[in-house]
């Protein structure tokens, strides 16, 4: 941003204008660079840069007369449209905001937009994920910030309006693969609780309509293998499992561990005390059988895919000439190289079984890995080191497809808040 001549174009979720972008230097800070992220922006349009922004408008915070609300998602859009009044804010994308979009229907839907409430809506991010589950033959494994859909198959709630199609399009793809007799697996990475402190009550919403989720899916494959007379052969997360990433950090020698401080939290001093915390999942990817990929900013939830909410951006990807229908084989090009490179973070290693994700033997061993990191994680021993980052996710899945919390471990620890989540008298729109 220093060195922009004409044109900072700045997009956000959540834009907080005091936050400075160079917190720790570890080398000379340049000319301007201690200032915060507003007013460095501020000073670049005395410059003469065209400074655009396009933030979230968060509906429930409001700074008008004597209503002042943060919000439900506490996003500071309020403080920041305040702070940048001088400056562009464009609106989120859709045919009232934007020039371009066809008038007619016909042409809309050709171009994979859904008209709704005489808008033109971009629904092509949802298309392409249920387009490429739909085509998956091995194995799919995803990384995003949250996984939630497909609510007009939960377990209860089924109005809460999550309705994209992605949890029950994987459910049925692991279901026809059981019926074929045909190895099939999904691999979940989520955040071990969403952005935000877990026990607040959006966070435990979405953490329930996330359980209601993960239910309907395991559900749906146990009820398969029932039908298929496998179920005393096969569990349900041999086909489909869910992880997060965490790390603990043994004491060193050679530097002091931070000291506690008077103004901790009681969640931050458990952190510093087991030395554990939670990584935090923010990707929103797609990979399949290793040669396509999806990569965005979409999440797996209604607000991302509904098409007329959030505004989204993502890209599909593949290499024609490495596929299983050019070599009649496992591709090995840069999907696999991608995939294969986030396991052996993940994992800490690589091992020959990770080459065949949809085979039993890779799923039981990467189980039984994130198994053994989880139970690292939560141990009493304080020096305890994990092997790689990836672990189980702290929910209990039986033969029959049920989810409960694991056994002493209902709440995330050190911080607390349901891991299954609670519902709650928020407006299902703001969670889903």
């Amino acid at each position: 941003m220093l060195e922009a001549h004409h044109l900072i174009y700045v997009v956000g979720w959540s834009i907080h204008h005091p936050v400075r972008l160079i917190r720790e230097p570890t080398k000379p800070v340049p000319n301007k660079g201690k200032l915060t992220l507003g007013e460095l922006l501020k000073w670049k349009t005395h410059e003469g840069v065209r400074v655009v922004m396009l933030i979230w408008d968060d509906k429930t915070s409001h700074d008008k007369f004597y209503l002042k609300t943060d919000g439900i998602m506490h996003t500071h859009d309020e403080e920041t449209r305040k702070f940048f009044r001088q400056s562009n804010v464009f609106r989120s994308i859709d045919s009232g905001s934007v020039r371009g979009f066809p008038k007619l229907v016909q042409e809309a839907e050709a171009k994979n937009l859904v008209c709704a409430k005489n808008l033109k809506i971009d629904r092509s991010i949802h298309t392409a994920y249920v387009k490429a589950i739909r085509s998956a033959q091995h194995f799919i494994y995803i990384e995003n910030q949250y996984f939630i859909g497909s609510s007009y198959c939960w377990p209860s709630y089924k109005n809460a309006g999550a309705d994209n199609l992605i949890p029950i399009e994987l459910a049925l793809k692991i279901a026809s693969k059981i019926k074929a007799r045909e190895n099939f697996s999904v691999y979940v990475v989520v955040p071990m609780w969403p952005e935000g402190n877990p026990n607040t009550a959006p966070m435990q919403e979405i953490l329930f309509w996330q359980g209601q989720t993960m239910g309907m899916m395991y559900k749906i494959i146990a009820s398969t293998l029932e039908k298929e007379g496998l179920d005393e052969i096969y569990h349900p997360q041999d086909y489909l499992n869910f992880y997060c990433l965490g790390k603990r950090e043994p004491e060193s020698t050679s530097r002091p561990s931070s000291p506690l401080s008077t103004n901790d939290t009681s969640v931050v001093k458990a952190s510093k005390r087991f030395r554990r915390f939670m990584i935090y999942v923010h990707s929103k990817g797609m990979m399949v059988d290793d040669e396509y990929v999806i990569i965005g900013s979409a999440n797996i939830n209604q607000r991302s895919l509904e098409g007329s909410r959030d505004t989204e951006i993502a890209m599909g990807s593949y290499q024609p000439h490495y596929t299983w229908a050019c070599h009649n084989s496992h591709p090995h090009g840069e999907v696999y190289g991608y995939r294969m490179s986030l396991w052996a973070e993940h994992l800490g290693s690589i091992e020959s079984c990770f080459s065949h994700p949809q085979s039993k033997e890779c799923v039981r061993r990467v189980n039984e890995m994130a198994e053994q990191n989880w139970q690292d994680y939560v141990s009493p021993e304080i020096n305890k080191e994990m092997k790689g980052h990836l672990m189980k996710y702290p929910i209990k899945v039986g033969r029959d497809g049920k989810v409960g919390p694991l056994a002493g471990f209902e709440c995330f620890p050190d911080v607390g808040g349901k891991v299954l989540g609670s519902q709650t008298s928020l407006p299902d729109v703001l969670t889903t």
